[in-house]
């Protein structure tokens, strides 16, 4: 397994800054996500990991091996890395099989290891029985695993993803998403997956890079960029909550519902500084019945069935909206008490 040392990397394309003095440490064996809205620089890093382009400033290394810096490059076939693209890029005139061993056939590797390797790749993916089609015959989700058998065919050290699930449809994607993390937990693999997608991150991946404008905003465990992202943006680019203004907390605090309501009554009343706070939608409480005076009310503007619950829509007295679950369909427009057991902290967004 091998270890992946991102050090102050910058990419510079003319007078833009692609990537920003980006630093990572990822550990052998980690499942890694580089997650950002379109143009914030991820899959300019993952080239810049793969060799496809230059660093204009900083380090990457493997392990102890030198990468790139500003006066070193070594080319993408010397870095013992394997790439999967978005597009599958199967050759149509090639089962199966010789697709996959296509990467050893220029490597020279033939005979009995050759066919060992094919098998052990298509095996890694669950298509043994599938050697012998052809790309046309298959699903787009077994056709994105040959792309990764032979991918794996030359044992990189380092697999790279770049937003690979983008072209299938909502349920093949939840279906290559378990896919992927069996075959992390099989091979053990350093991988870093590019995507635009925070559900795919936050699924898969043991830790996410976030980034945004080329730099990197968060760099966590899913769990911890959930329930505590660390800025406005970042709260509202991870899950789904509400940030209201209240006058007490500093960054980084977890408020108690005690605390939050007093905030809350206080930034309303008064004219002190406003501190954002996250709230989470299953943080909150809506009681039906009629509120009293001392009741945070909210009214509903709309609701959303999803199945296992509705999403209401509400807005406060304050005007601030709020996003809440509940178990069953309410009135547009009916007054709601409302509890918040829980708030985050957030650093305010320059």
């Amino acid at each position: 397994m091998a270890g992946l040392a991102i050090q102050q990397v910058t990419k510079q394309f003319g007078d833009h800054s692609a990537v920003n003095d980006l630093s990572l440490e990822i550990a052998p064996g980690e499942f890694v996500a580089l997650l950002g809205p379109s143009g914030c620089g991820k899959t300019t890093m993952l080239r810049m990991l793969a060799g496809f382009e230059n660093v204009t400033g900083g380090e990457i290394r493997l392990n102890d091996t030198l990468l790139a810096s500003r006066h070193h490059h070594v080319p993408p076939e010397q870095r013992n890395m394997a790439m999967v693209f978005q597009s599958y890029a199967l050759w149509p005139h090639m089962n199966v099989a010789d697709n996959v061993g296509y990467p050893l056939k220029l490597r020279r590797i033939q005979g009995s290891e050759y066919q060992r390797r094919v098998a052990h790749a298509l095996a890694q993916v669950a298509l043994e029985p599938y050697a012998q089609r052809s790309p046309q015959e298959l699903s787009g989700g077994q056709r994105q695993r040959v792309a990764l058998a032979r991918c794996l065919v030359t044992d990189p050290a380092v697999v790279l993803l770049d937003e690979p699930l983008a072209n299938l449809d909502r349920n093949l994607r939840a279906s290559m998403e378990h896919s992927f993390v069996d075959f992390h937990r099989r091979t053990h693999a350093t991988m870093v997956y590019v995507t635009h997608d925070q559900s795919e991150a936050m699924a898969m991946a043991d830790r996410i890079a976030v980034m945004r404008d080329g730099e990197l905003v968060q760099w966590a465990t899913p769990e911890t960029l959930y329930r505590e992202p660390r800025s406005e943006w970042v709260a509202s680019f991870i899950g789904q909550g509400s940030q209201l203004a209240i006058a007490n907390g500093a960054p980084g605090q977890r408020l108690t519902e005690s605390a939050l309501m007093q905030g809350l009554a206080a930034a309303h009343s008064t004219q002190p500084a406003r501190q954002p706070v996250l709230v989470r939608p299953e943080h909150i409480r809506v009681d039906t019945q009629a509120p009293n005076q001392h009741d945070l009310t909210g009214r509903v503007e709309r609701l959303t069935f999803r199945g296992e619950r509705y999403e209401l829509h509400l807005r406060l007295p304050s005007g601030e909206a709020l996003l809440a679950y509940h178990h069953c369909a309410l009135e547009e427009g009916q007054q709601v008490a409302l509890r918040l057991l829980e708030g985050w902290c957030l650093e305010p967004d320059q």
